[in-house]
């Protein structure tokens, strides 16, 4: 009777340690789905609140450029593959202050209307889709905006290794005071802007301001700081824009 009472005893005692340990690592799993849960609503949560406080910041922006332009007619769509409100807002800024007889832009858009807008005296926009610059034209009309030429270059094989714009189109280009670079498209190819450094840097004046959208990539900032190793008596400034900003405006 004594032998059954203790086999029970240590059945007993090896079941609820059995137990204990159970519940240990059933609190230990629940605890780490809970630590992870809380780490993913922690991480959701800032990513929500970097989302809305860009929102407000392009919203700001944008009410910004408004009230300085005065649009007589719809604006395009910004953001996304089109500018941002913060860069059309720099643009107008730059234009505004620096009056350049020449503009030139490497991919057409909200862009060019803005720059025209804000007082750019001759506008060259360049534009490697007929459809996009057939868009362009057709905002510039609305608004009725001149002074502004839109170029159709393809894209072909360039001596870099990349297909670039079909280099012809800009032979006559000279003596140009602001370069906006945003084009052609980049997302596919962090090298795809880099031939303008090399195709333009000698068609600039000696006071000219290079804009460079995109910068939070590789790509466009390697380019960026290759624009501003080329022209010592200049200096880069990187606004932390939606998208990235990169100006390299003389000292």
């Amino acid at each position: 009777m004594k032998l059954l009472s203790l086999v029970l005893l240590i059945i007993i005692a090896l079941g609820v340690a059995y137990c204990i340990r159970s519940l240990r690592a059933l609190h230990q799993k629940v605890s780490s789905r809970s630590e992870r849960t809380t780490r993913e609503i922690a991480a959701s949560t800032k990513e929500l609140k970097a989302e809305v406080w860009q929102s407000y910041r392009q919203s700001e922006a944008m009410q910004q450029l408004l009230s300085l332009l005065k649009f007589s007619a719809p604006v395009p769509p910004t953001r996304s593959w089109a500018a941002s409100p913060d860069l059309l807002l720099t643009l107008a800024q730059l234009v505004r202050t620096h009056n350049p007889k020449l503009v030139v832009e490497l991919g057409s858009g909200v862009s060019t209307l803005v720059v025209a807008k804000a007082g750019a005296k001759k506008v060259i926009s360049i534009d490697h889709s007929s459809e996009f610059a057939d868009i362009t034209r057709g905002v510039l009309k609305e608004h009725k905006v001149r002074g502004v030429e839109i170029r159709v270059a393809q894209l072909k094989a360039h001596i870099s290794g990349v297909d670039w714009y079909d280099t012809g189109v800009l032979k006559d280009l000279k003596r140009i005071d602001l370069l906006i670079v945003d084009g052609p498209p980049g997302s596919k190819n962090p090298e795809a802007r880099m031939p303008a450094r090399a195709e333009l840097i000698n068609k600039l004046s000696p006071k000219a301001i290079i804009v460079i959208d995109d910068v939070n990539r590789e790509g466009e900032r390697k380019l960026a700081e290759s624009f501003a190793k080329a022209l010592p008596n200049h200096v880069l400034t990187i606004y932390p824009h939606e998208k990235g900003t990169a100006v390299i405006s003389p000292k």
